[in-house]
């Protein structure tokens, strides 16, 4: 018994989305059909680009590693938060605090240097196509995704440990649905400020960086295109940039609010709403953006999943 109430009261409680909403029960059947549809829809265009040899390209590489990182992102997340609803029970042991957090935190940092990733196949494809084939080969896209993972999983190595070790005596309920590092640390009782201003820089260096490549490949895309005579030229080259722009304009704005922005312009209720935001909601809808404003993606997606009638030859 002791050891029961001991380990109860080391949990954390998560104080989530339901809590929060006067119909928990309709909230809870939304977010799964979300869930759902983010599983399909990322499994879907993980196998179109896979099993369409038309779609062997670096540029579509990417979007399925984009694709198989948004599955895993929403996995670490939405289960867990559907499970207590339903369970009654929202408690969270320590280590499966300290799991979860590291997982997303490797996640968002390598989605964020896997978007400067593919501004870079952006530039490469449109300002050299001639050379593309050269910068961006098979070995070099498997360096830059498996630099995306490192460097996301040094961001999670590095604050995971270090969040989880302060001391939490105060309450040990986390106002939010999973185990944020900005809401963790609300419960130490310990002074945080130094860790928080660290924290702040290296968020800023892990966004900066990224933000500097991006910006930098759509100048020179933006300069290129502006150059070309042909008005279909500028039109495709555009489209090529926009569903990728858009994924990047979605999750980074939503990054830069919660990591980025001071703590007085943060509110346990704002701060659910934006995670809501980039972990439940931007998983849906990257691959929305990739097949419906892709014809390459939409001509796979047909030509894989129509029915064709089968004639059996008779001799």
């Amino acid at each position: 018994m002791w050891m029961d109430n001991h380990t109860a009261q080391s949990d954390f409680i998560l104080v989530g989305l339901f809590s929060q909403s006067q119909h928990p029960a309709l909230l809870c059947v939304v977010i799964s059909g979300v869930f759902l549809m983010a599983l399909c829809g990322n499994a879907v265009l993980i196998i179109v680009i896979h099993t369409d040899i038309h779609l062997h390209t670096p540029m579509y590489y990417f979007i399925s590693q984009l694709s198989l990182m948004d599955m895993m992102y929403i996995t670490v997340t939405v289960p867990k938060m559907l499970m207590d609803q339903i369970t009654g029970m929202n408690r969270i042991s320590v280590s499966e605090c300290g799991i979860q957090m590291f997982l997303y935190l490797t996640l968002v940092g390598a989605e964020f240097f896997l978007l400067a990733a593919m501004s870079y196949d952006r530039y490469v494809a449109i300002c050299h196509p001639l050379r593309y084939p050269v910068l961006l080969n098979h070995k070099i896209c498997l360096l830059l995704a498996s630099g995306c993972w490192f460097l996301g999983s040094v961001d999670g190595f590095m604050l995971t440990p270090i969040t989880m070790t302060f001391p939490f005596c105060k309450s040990r309920e986390i106002h939010h649905f999973f185990c944020e590092v900005p809401a963790v640390l609300k419960l130490s009782c310990s002074d945080t400020s130094l860790y928080e201003t660290l924290m702040y820089l290296c968020c800023v260096l892990m966004l900066l960086i990224p933000i500097m490549v991006i910006s930098s490949s759509y100048s020179f895309i933006l300069l290129t295109v502006h150059r070309m005579k042909s008005a279909e030229g500028r039109k495709k080259a555009l489209a090529t940039c926009s569903s990728h722009m858009t994924v990047v304009i979605l999750f980074y704005g939503a990054a830069i609010y919660t990591y980025m922005l001071p703590s007085s312009y943060h509110t346990p209720e704002k701060d659910m709403v934006v995670s809501v935001f980039y972990t439940i909601l931007t998983p849906v809808l990257n691959p929305l953006i990739y097949s419906l404003r892709n014809r390459n993606v939409t001509r796979a997606l047909k030509k894989t999943f129509t029915v064709r009638p089968i004639f059996l030859e008779t001799k």
